[in-house]
């Protein structure tokens, strides 16, 4: 196997490359639509007409044909004259995607499109560190391994209290977010609160890679993690991982807390482990089904497979999921996945902004749609509060356990 394996890491860097330009994500990549559109919209436009192409973009392309039940014309006038500033357009935008009641179609102000790139294209520049806004406070979420925060010392659960001198009380997580990064190899100063301790940390900025797939054996049983389908370089990670497991028997794939990513990295995935068929079905606004069916390939990966999953699986991991229940591929443990099942495209917008528009839904390959609905384990295994705050993962064991007599089934 490890020859084909390294065989199709060239494979998965091209077809990453195909998909890019097509900047499809998905919860987020439309089949169905061949053309390829620039990753950025350099062209300057007023604010009036920015938010005359994001109307017009909404009336041909978003998936509900009646836009929530309401005439769409009503909005290309409402603002008429009344839009002067970019601020207005993303108000007007934002409150015109409202009325859609949809909660994953977006408007992207110029910072926050160009964050959705770097995401997918895996590389980013800053120290390393995702925050979140908890009660009012800056809390680092989690420390990326091999970054500049790392090698720093600075740890999940420290609140940012200061960046550059500036006190950052009252500022949003994109305007933290902001302070923070800044050019390559240039240094920024934070002021932290570990407990009761301040403690000053000097930080050199380095871009690096965002990993999403991590491996380990554990003796007859490989696991990988996917933390994200969202890099292009996921396939090819993915591919690393299966090497380094290939001696094993059994393989279980981690899909906890996995929110989605690009729909292709998905369907590369479920084409590893099933060889023939249906994998996930798209449905655009006019009814028509594209089906998007498993491609011969070198890779033959015939051990038994669970994937693990809960809450916080949703949009590309539901189809790997769903495609590898389906055909009884893999056992799934752990909690209902979220329910995500709408396709969304990232659409470039004039001056470098961004729509993330719903487009289409997919359906399962037996035809479930399982939006609003999730994807109910074979196994149910909850996480209590005393097993996440002693770090007790009863549904990892609970998947060797039952993943050594799969193998022992097999070797019989």
């Amino acid at each position: 196997m490890k020859r084909r394996v390294k065989a199709l890491i060239i494979l998965a860097a091209t077809a990453a490359t195909l998909f890019a330009l097509n900047s499809f994500y998905i919860s987020n990549h439309n089949p169905m639509l061949s053309e390829n559109v620039k990753t950025i919209d350099t062209t300057k436009v007023s604010a009036q007409k920015l938010f005359y192409k994001n109307w017009h973009t909404i009336r041909d392309e978003y998936y509900d044909p009646t836009f929530n039940h309401q005439h769409w014309s009503k909005w290309k006038y409402h603002y008429q004259g009344k839009i002067k500033t970019e601020a207005d357009a993303k108000v007007a935008i934002e409150t015109m995607l409202a009325s859609l009641n949809d909660p994953y179609s977006r408007f992207m102000s110029k910072d926050e499109f160009a964050q959705q790139n770097i995401s997918i294209a895996s590389k980013i520049s800053g120290i390393g560190v995702n925050i979140i806004n908890e009660a009012g406070k800056i809390v680092i979420l989690n420390v990326l391994e091999e970054t500049p925060a790392q090698f720093a010392d600075l740890k999940a659960g420290d609140i940012i209290t200061a960046v550059d001198g500036k006190k950052i009380s009252g500022l949003s997580l994109a305007e933290v977010s902001n302070l923070v990064k800044g050019p390559v190899n240039s240094f920024v100063n934070i002021e932290l609160l570990r407990g009761n301790e301040k403690i000053n940390k000097k930080i050199i900025r380095k871009e690096f890679s965002i990993k999403t797939v991590k491996s380990n054996n554990y003796d007859d049983i490989g696991y990988i993690q996917i933390s994200s389908f969202i890099s292009n370089s996921t396939p090819n990670e993915f591919l690393e991982a299966l090497e380094k497991t290939q001696n094993t028997k059994g393989l279980i794939v981690d899909l906890r807390g996995n929110t989605g990513g690009l729909l292709t990295n998905a369907v590369f995935i479920a084409n590893l482990f099933i060889e023939k068929g249906r994998l996930v079905s798209i449905v655009g606004r006019n009814g028509y089904r594209y089906d998007v069916e498993a491609q011969n390939n070198n890779v033959s990966i015939t051990k038994p497979i669970i994937l693990l999953v809960d809450g916080a699986s949703a949009s590309a991991s539901e189809i790997f999921s769903g495609a590898m229940k389906d055909y009884n591929r893999a056992k799934l443990i752990g909690t209902k996945t979220y329910g995500k099942g709408m396709v969304q495209k990232i659409i470039p917008m004039p001056n470098e902004t961004g729509l993330n528009l719903t487009i289409a839904k997919y359906l399962t390959p037996n035809g479930t749609d399982i939006n609003k609905q999730g994807i109910s384990p074979d196994i149910t295994v909850e996480l209590s509060e005393e097993d996440i705050e002693k770090r007790n993962d009863v549904q990892l064991e609970t998947a060797k356990t039952l993943l050594s007599k799969m193998i022992a089934q097999k070797d019989d």
